[in-house]
């Protein structure tokens, strides 16, 4: 089985936010007004954080895009009630929508705050939100939300190979935000494909994990900044 990994070049991310806007319109996420955002209604599967370090005017700014880390022990599923979150056959971190009673247990066990609640009824403005993605479900209010790493996405993938009777490319298969970056700071791939760009940079001196002494195993690696 594959283990998808993701690898994030911190010294190659601007903060632009082209992942959070691909996100957005790959996975149909809704948009909130301005009194639902006060309030946090706002719903990002891809976030980017802040962070300032120094004192003014020697003030520092890292940005760190988060995604869902999709973890190889995931707390999120021990706690579901219901099972609508659990670790599917390719090792992702999966959500049944319809399935979500909307109690958060999960968004409470995440370490990483990676869930997001649909507090909201749906609703898209005028224009480019009109074009859903076919491919990925709406959503309804009352539901726990996540990023997927774009797991539509593999299902395709997987159908083109066994239709070719050969096994998935390295690069075959990316989520959104790594294909929008136009720092090329997002890699991703097979963690098991020890030729494989990602498998190697996840090896990398400046590589590491946000809170990995849990022991939950999460698929999102960090290349830290140059010195």
């Amino acid at each position: 089985m594959s283990k998808w990994r993701m690898v994030i070049d911190l010294d190659k991310c601007t903060g632009c936010g082209s992942c959070m806007a691909a996100c957005k319109m790959e996975n149909n996420i809704p948009i909130v007004d301005s009194k639902e955002a006060n309030e946090g209604g706002v719903l990002n599967w891809m976030d980017v954080i802040t962070q300032y370090h120094g004192d003014y005017p020697n003030i520092e700014v890292d940005r760190l895009p988060k995604p869902c880390f999709q973890c190889d022990h995931p707390p999120c599923t021990k706690v579901c009630p219901v099972r609508a979150t659990y670790l599917n056959p390719d090792g992702l971190v999966a959500q049944i929508y319809h399935r979500c009673i909307g109690c958060r247990y999960c968004m409470t066990a995440c370490p990483y705050t990676s869930k997001v609640f649909n507090w909201y009824e749906p609703k898209w403005l005028d224009g480019p939100y009109k074009c859903f993605n076919p491919d990925v479900s709406i959503r309804m209010t009352g539901v726990v939300e996540k990023c997927s790493f774009c797991s539509h996405r593999l299902m395709k993938v997987k159908e083109d190979a066994a239709l070719e009777d050969r096994p998935i490319l390295d690069g075959e298969y990316e989520p959104a935000c790594a294909e929008i970056c136009p720092a090329d700071a997002i890699y991703f791939g097979d963690a098991e494909n020890k030729n494989s760009e990602v498998y190697k940079l996840s090896r990398s001196y400046r590589a590491s994990r946000v809170m990995d002494d849990l022991g939950l195993e999460p698929k999102v690696y960090y290349l830290s900044k140059r010195s």
